[in-house]
């Protein structure tokens, strides 16, 4: 398709239809079905008009829909689940590599869903991470409307939002996917095939005739913040008050710089609180938005297993304590159409007892290839003042790594990364590495790792979820979509195994999974499966406080059974059960949830993780169970008060996160939070009890 320069700047109402703006731009149709009838045109016809004017690009939508009154509105919070709701989203790939992009969305009630596409959203294995990360949030607008020829909307995207190429008449990758919920349908403009989504950007379509400004962007973001804390540590109220800033500066339209000063995460959702009933450790997600932007650049290893940089590592102490950030920089995006750069540099303060001052640098090359293939490196580096544990000058810790993929036709990717660490005082096995095989089609799916990680690996900024193992991943899924049976939509029956040994041949880890997925065409679905353990162990842990596991080889089987009903219902319901053999013993684990939400603005949602054990061992019988409550209400896509309530029965523990936010743009406005957890707090929560206020407003420098 073609985009034009618009005569005047659309009125932003979500009234596509009568806006004389749109007068002369040719819209996009034509969408094509990969569910639930894969190949067929779309059930309604949708136009895509782009234009733009200024220092912003233009997206119209008309959904035309023929039973306007069926269309389904599920949330209005920014970012909420677009597979729920009737829905829009774009995929602008503003340097035609045909490998990263950006991704807007929207539904009928106009929320703004935004997120940033690496390596066509690749889980985060190998070059340059991949995945997408819907926690980008950048600056644009959005409005909808629902009309009686069903319901449309108008996107503006300032192009400093962008990343795009020099020159006028430009070229970029472009796709559209729209969701017609009530017929669990889902279509694009450039089609896919069903294994594929819209961040499949190779195969996206383009769009050309767009002439952005030369890019000019410089972004100042100051806050303010006060607090007041009561319980714990403390014996009476203390009050504080703190100031920073951020700073973003486009050096190039590929390239840019953040700065921040100070930095705050106040008004960040608290941590879901987790039980662990094993011997590893507990991976918690980063949610800071510092972080989070541009985070796939900085990723190498395994998700949530061996990631060698682990950005929580940065302010947040092993028990969870917030370390105050002086602040830092970071250069991201491009060099050139084809060579991804990243630096990183943090600076943390000591915190006596808990962790000493420190000194964060992460560099990253990665080059990108022909078909999805790419070679890169990346070092790690902490330099720490001795003032906690160790002596100053032996107070540091690196890690260096190189990673690649290579693409064989459209299915097949290979993936590779290797690490070796530097650590004072280990000198022994300090290297790890990874191959990976991952084959794609529309029938089948093939997966085969093999991971090692040597005992004395320490990559103190990235995450190990255990250490000293060798480790082989494989699997195996097929994907039928029969005719007119029981309403199905389509099953994937698949097994894989997973298996953990020392380097002495000893199993510490093995899971054979066997199970059918059925998914129905009402938005209904059931995991039926049976697995196959075993536990090795060579020195005795305590699942739980005074109970202890003894040394041996544990093989059990267990029966699994997951069911949930149609999401996009105002009310849903969701089971997922384990029962089956656990150390010697019996286990049986209940995780029941339940949602229900009005309309686009109340949701709820309580769960409850139920874990009964009954071991041989002198107090093997107990329950580990862990309550969570979500309450959210929009007042409208930017005023939001949010709830999150966690009981966690094993240690008695109530931890309480109330959130009220007014966004002026992207993750800027004013936040006002209550935080609550009892004097036994655990995990990443704060103790105690404490109420802050913060404000932040974004300055455009250029605008």
């Amino acid at each position: 398709m073609r985009a034009g320069q618009l005569a005047s700047e659309p009125v932003l109402d979500g009234n596509v239809v009568g806006d004389a703006a749109w007068d002369g731009i040719v819209p996009a149709s034509g969408f094509w079905q990969v569910q639930p009838d894969e190949g067929r045109s779309a059930s309604q016809e949708t136009q895509v008009f782009i234009g733009y004017q200024g220092d912003a690009l233009y997206i119209g939508v008309i959904a035309y829909d023929q039973q306007p009154d069926a269309i389904i509105v599920a949330d209005s919070r920014r970012d909420s689940d677009l597979s729920n709701t009737d829905s829009f989203q774009v995929i602008i790939d503003g340097l035609l590599d045909r490998q990263n992009g950006y991704v807007f969305g929207t539904s009928p009630a106009g929320l703004a869903y935004d997120g940033q596409v690496v390596r066509e959203g690749a889980g985060q294995f190998g070059s340059g991470g991949g995945g997408f990360n819907l926690n980008w949030d950048g600056t644009w607008d959005v409005a909808a409307t629902i009309s009686d020829i069903g319901w449309s909307a108008e996107m503006r995207i300032p192009f400093r939002t962008l990343r795009y190429g020099s020159g006028d008449d430009q070229s970029w990758g472009i796709n559209f996917q729209r969701n017609i919920r009530r017929n669990n349908e889902i279509a694009y403009w450039a089609p896919l095939s069903r294994e594929r989504n819209l961040h499949r950007v190779s195969e996206a379509g383009t769009i050309a005739g767009i002439s952005p400004p030369v890019q000019r962007n410089l972004k100042v973001t100051p806050y303010v913040l006060g607090k007041s804390s009561q319980g714990g540590e403390l014996t009476g109220t203390e009050n504080d008050t703190e100031f920073g800033f951020d700073i973003k500066y486009s050096i190039t339209s590929r390239l840019t710089l953040d700065g921040t000063y100070n930095t705050d995460f106040a008004q960040v959702e608290a941590d879901e609180q987790q039980v662990n009933l094993d011997r590893f450790g507990l991976f918690f997600p980063e949610k800071r938005p510092f972080f989070l932007e541009n985070s796939g650049q900085f990723t190498i290893g395994n998700p949530e297993q061996v990631e060698l940089f682990f950005s929580r590592r940065i302010g947040i102490a092993e028990d969870g304590t917030q370390i105050p950030i002086e602040g830092g920089v970071r250069l991201s995006g491009k060099a050139g159409n084809s060579t991804n750069l990243g630096f990183l540099y943090m600076n943390s303060e000591a915190v006596e007892g808990i962790a000493p001052g420190n000194e964060f640098t992460v560099a990253r090359v990665n080059q990108e290839l022909p078909n999805r293939s790419a070679i890169g490196a990346m070092f790690i580096n902490r330099q720490g003042d001795g003032s906690y544990l160790v002596a100053a000058d032996n107070d540091e810790n690196q890690t260096y790594a190189i990673d690649g993929r290579w693409g064989i036709g459209d299915n097949l990717l290979l993936s590779a990364w290797v690490a070796q660490t530097a650590t004072p005082g280990l000198e022994g096995r300090d290297g790890a590495y990874a191959l990976k095989a991952d084959y794609e089609s529309s029938t089948w799916s093939y997966r085969l790792n093999y991971t090692e990680v040597g005992g004395d690996f320490n990559p103190e900024v990235g995450f190990l979820s255990r250490t000293e193992y060798q480790r082989i991943e494989g699997f195996v899924m097929r994907r039928i979509r029969p005719e007119n049976l029981w309403g199905l939509l389509e099953f994937r029956p698949h097994s894989s195994y997973t298996g953990f040994w020392d380097f002495d041949g000893f199993q510490e880890t093995g899971f054979w999974h066997n199970d059918v997925h059925w998914a129905f065409r009402n938005g209904y679905e059931v995991h039926t499966g049976v697995n196959f353990t075993k536990s090795g162990l060579t020195e005795p842990f305590d699942i739980i406080e005074g109970v202890t596991i003894q040394p041996g080889t544990y093989d059990h089987v267990e029966g699994q059974l997951v069911f949930f009903t149609d999401q996009a219902a105002p009310f849903s319901f969701t089971l997922r059960s384990t029962v089956g053999g656990r150390f010697g013993g019996d286990r049986v684990s209940l995780e029941p949830i339940l949602e229900y939400r009005i309309g686009e603005t109340f949701r709820s949602e309580l769960s409850y993780n139920y874990n009964d054990f009954d071991l041989p061992v002198p107090g093997g019988q107990f329950q580990a169970n862990l309550a969570r409550l979500r309450l959210s209400y929009s007042f409208t896509p930017k005023i939001l008060l949010q709830a999150l309530v966690q009981y966690n029965e094993l240690e008695d523990v109530v931890a309480s996160n109330l959130r009220f936010s007014w966004l002026q743009s992207a993750n800027s406005g004013l936040y006002l939070v209550y935080n609550e957890v009892d004097e036994n707090g655990i995990g990443a929560l704060p103790t105690g009890r404490e109420i802050i206020l913060k404000y932040s407003h974004i300055f455009d420098v250029f605008n």
